[in-house]
């Protein structure tokens, strides 16, 4: 057992939310019960995965998409007043991190994605340096497009939308997770032959049949699934708490 602030210090320590500018607050986003026991982490705090955590006997729930972001609508009505409601009838702390989470160069999501698909970040690029840049950790190339785009395809386990530039072997990789499509053009500044995220808009395809740079979009949940569980479970470790990681099922 630990308790909230001491939590809430070990997340911090490690994420460093201070180093961001970003969307919405990062830490402690709603107060639950002073003392923790368990944690479950999970990508969106939805009602579904709040629910989850309250069958699951949490004292706190550790996400990348928390409930609060800037510009929002301040109102607690409607889907805001249903997971509010149950996080406090419950007394379930919530706690939320995202540009931290996604940039922590072990635990992050990004992180995490490219141990999942093999790929070794030797190089940042983008806005605060949210994007990682490499190869193949075995140092193979990818035989082109097609060929990484089947390999994200079955490492994620979910369909990829390849929008194919220049053929011919792969060998520097960027990627970066969830909505950056708009961090495309950086990527192709910075020397990628593909670039791997998770959502693409309609000027993405353009680019990268104008630059000869291939855009794999393999979703925002799905590439996003990884960071979380990593970072909980290593504070969870460190402060002897249970943990347990919830994915639910997202098709974006």
């Amino acid at each position: 057992m630990t308790t909230r602030q001491q939590l809430a210090d070990a997340f911090d320590a490690l994420l460093e939310p201070a180093r961001f500018r970003d969307y919405g607050p990062n830490g402690l986003q709603v107060e639950g019960r002073a003392q923790v026991r368990r944690i479950v982490s999970g990508v969106t705090a939805s009602r579904a995965l709040i629910e989850a955590a309250i069958a699951a006997r949490a004292d706190a729930l550790f996400v990348h998409h928390g409930l609060f972001w800037r510009g929002q609508d301040g109102r607690v009505t409607g889907w805001m007043k249903q997971r509010l409601a149950l996080l406090l009838q419950h007394d379930l702390n919530l706690f939320a991190y995202h540009l931290p989470l996604d940039a922590h160069p072990e635990l992050g999501n990004n992180a995490q994605l490219g141990r999942v698909l093999g790929l070794q970040a030797d190089a940042r690029f983008g806005d605060q340096e949210l994007g990682f840049l490499g190869g193949r950790s075995s140092g193979a190339p990818f035989a082109g497009p097609r060929a990484l785009a089947d390999h994200v395809q079955q490492a994620l386990g979910r369909a990829v939308t390849l929008v194919e530039g220049e053929g011919g072997p792969l060998a520097r990789i960027a990627w970066c997770t969830g909505g950056a499509q708009g961090w495309f053009e950086a990527a192709i500044a910075a020397g990628a032959q593909a670039f791997i995220t998770g959502e693409i808009s309609e000027p993405q395809a353009h680019y990268a049949r104008e630059c000869g740079v291939s855009f794999l979009a393999c979703g925002h949940h799905a590439s996003e699934r990884y960071g979380a569980p990593a970072v909980a479970s290593h504070v969870a470790a460190q402060l002897g708490l249970e943990h347990h990681f919830i994915d639910i099922d997202n098709p974006a």
